[in-house]
């Protein structure tokens, strides 16, 4: 196991989320996606380690919006479909956030990797 110098941020889609995204192309009765069905699509986010809550409320305001840029993307490519206010009381509609002080790595074997985030690889990676 390895102690990562970082805290984490999982983050969940809201049941406004959910009807967000059922919007993007209505479907009739049991086609729709509910709560249950999206809850599984937890991101987590690696973060400074964070000392006090203040800290961690001061950092989340200020990056919210890669956050939820970054979590509308993974459903909805085209931005023109996505809320036309992205502000602070989206975030808080849209997404729960849960804060974690520490990450362990539990893979001894493979070595962290450092890359940029690719958005196409995000999609694809959700689509699988």
């Amino acid at each position: 196991m390895k102690l990562l110098n970082r805290s984490a941020l999982s983050v969940k889609p809201t049941q406004d989320f959910v009807d967000w995204v059922n919007s993007l192309a209505p479907t009739v009765g049991d086609d729709d996606l509910t709560l249950d069905d999206v809850s599984r699509e937890s991101t987590v986010y690696l973060i400074p380690e964070m000392e006090t809550q203040d800290a961690l409320e001061t950092f989340v305001r200020e990056r919210y919006l890669d956050v939820l840029e970054s979590e509308l993307r993974a459903w909805e490519e085209d931005e023109l479909q996505w809320p036309e206010n992205l502000d602070w009381g989206l975030f808080q509609r849209f997404l729960s956030v849960e804060h974690s002080y520490l990450a362990i790595d539990l893979d001894n074997d493979t070595p962290l990797e450092i890359a940029e985030v690719d958005d196409a690889l995000l999609l694809d990676m959700q689509q699988d």
